[in-house]
């Protein structure tokens, strides 16, 4: 691999190190309890390490930048498609992968699947709204605007001055690791045998996400770090809330509902609001 680009992987590995193999075991263990907090000392744990992290690297966002985008990096044309891949999965792709295990979990009658569904497309959202309006109030200016330039900041700039001025934090670094801390969250819970492989593969992979993004010239290194700890965050804080929600309207909402058998050798669509009370639809296969 091309030195340059090895530099700048070493600089954002090793300051999401800080947060993410803290954020997978926080999501392992905060899983298992059976009386579940919302918020706990461990969330102060990683916003001091996201905000250390992003602070050591905001002092070196142009260095890195300047030797990513070194002509003979940048002329490489298998990381420019790597770069392109990982981009895609993170987003578009996590919103599509979340939205599919829903519906095919509510068709398919697996609850896990479903809940998986839901509550990596729940944390995508509130991830989502919270790294827009932010974007928007700090109104850093994109490193391919100009280069060299990491101190141009505007308040409010992000709402007025387009997507060019959207630069902190990084969305694609947000989602992926949004989706990655609730899926780790969820699934340590429920097959505790694989939480040391999915929860890494899946922050490995976010890493990466936030690694093409400064390739791209999209975003700095500081950029990705407060987007991985914010998603890591809402990850984290959607399934915490669902355990100590169990049974809130947002579940019974999305994942009551069941399609049965009638009498007369037809469906309907059985959808329980609240308790006691039920609403059923006929319901025909095309």
């Amino acid at each position: 691999m091309n030195r340059h680009l090895m530099h700048g992987l070493q600089a954002v590995l090793v300051a999401l190190s800080i947060g993410s193999p803290c954020a997978t075991a926080m999501a392992q263990s905060d899983s298992t309890k059976s009386t579940v907090q919302l918020f706990t000392y461990r969330d102060g744990a990683l916003a001091s390490g996201v905000i250390l992290a992003a602070l050591f690297a905001r002092r070196l966002d142009d260095h890195y930048a300047q030797r990513l985008q070194d002509s003979s990096t940048q002329a490489n044309e298998k990381l420019h498609k790597l770069a392109t891949v990982v981009r895609t999965t993170a987003a578009p792709g996590a919103f599509i992968i979340s939205t599919s295990m829903y519906i095919t979990g509510r068709v398919a009658k697996n609850d896990h699947l479903a809940a998986l569904g839901l509550h990596g497309s729940e944390a995508l959202l509130l991830g989502e709204f919270t790294g827009g309006v932010i974007k928007g109030l700090i109104g850093r200016q994109r490193p391919y605007v100009t280069p060299q330039n990491s101190h141009s900041f505007g308040f409010m700039r992000g709402f007025r001055g387009g997507d060019q001025y959207r630069s902190f934090p990084s969305g694609h670094s947000l989602a992926a690791f949004a989706a990655a801390a609730a899926i780790s969250s969820e699934t340590s819970d429920w097959w505790p045998n694989t939480r040391w492989i999915i929860g890494p593969a899946l922050f490995t992979g976010a890493t990466l996400t936030g690694v093409s993004r400064m390739y791209d010239t999209k975003h700095l290194a500081s950029d990705v770090i407060v987007g991985a700890g914010l998603g890591t965050f809402a990850g984290l804080k959607v399934v915490r809330y669902n355990n100590a929600h169990p049974g809130s309207r947002i579940e019974r909402l999305f994942l009551s509902g069941s399609i049965v058998p009638t009498d007369d050798g037809g469906h309907a669509f059985h959808w329980s609001l609240l308790p006691g009370m039920a609403l059923s639809q006929p319901y025909r296969r095309p």
